[in-house]
């Protein structure tokens, strides 16, 4: 609350008096532009979603306790990719048998879209083709399907291509759990059908300290 003194003029010789005014702001408008930018920034801030990534585990059962051997692959069609504690990325293609010289050559990529997501479209390039044409379909309208039968569609696109590259994820002790996630990222973008985290070999260290020395 203000006061505006004023200055009375009286008739000459008078004495002068001051007048006052008291005052008031109007808070209306302020409170209208306050709810104004309150609803402004709830519609157009992006509210942060929680990220899920869906892993599916075979189920525990009493044949699942005992040891069995590990299930052949063919080599033309093994991708073995290699996640150091350096932050370095490798990959080779087939099986690294000491006992069947030579090994595989070990190449070194990295996480971008230029390296292990480049080289993984190449080798599933029919697959990809044909899931992407599948849901720019369901997009456009021209075929309308539930998400369940998309995603059996889709599972039977993969499971039909006996071309389609088998990936094989290994990490080594000083991994960093990031690394294993954005590679299996990498396997859900290139569409990869058939893919495992599994332990890495004595022969694939040596061939890491090989190629990093």
């Amino acid at each position: 609350m203000g006061e505006i003194i004023q200055e009375e003029k009286h008739e000459k010789g008078g004495k002068r008096r001051p007048k006052k005014h008291s005052t008031s702001i109007d808070m209306t408008p302020m409170v209208d532009l306050m709810c104004l930018l309150i609803t402004f920034f709830m519609l157009t801030t992006a509210f942060s979603k929680p990220k899920v990534m869906e892993i599916t585990m075979p189920e525990k059962t009493e044949d699942t306790a005992k040891p069995k051997d590990a299930p052949k692959v063919a080599a033309d069609r093994t991708v073995n990719v290699l996640i150091t504690g350096e932050d370095e990325l490798y990959y080779y293609i087939g099986l690294a048998n000491p006992n069947e010289p030579p090994l595989p050559t070990m190449m070194k990529t990295n996480y971008g879209p230029d390296g292990l997501r480049k080289f993984l479209l190449e080798r599933n390039a029919n697959v990809f083709k044909q899931v992407t044409e599948l849901k720019e379909k369901v997009i456009k309208g021209e075929l309308v399907v539930a998400d369940s039968t998309l995603n059996r569609m889709i599972r039977e696109i993969k499971k039909s291509d006996k071309k389609s590259p088998i990936v094989l994820i290994k990490a080594d002790e000083k991994a960093k759990y990031k690394h294993i996630v954005d590679v299996i990222d990498e396997m859900a973008i290139c569409n990869i059908a058939q893919y495992a985290v599994v332990d890495i070999a004595p022969i694939e260290i040596k061939m890491l300290e090989s190629v990093q020395q």
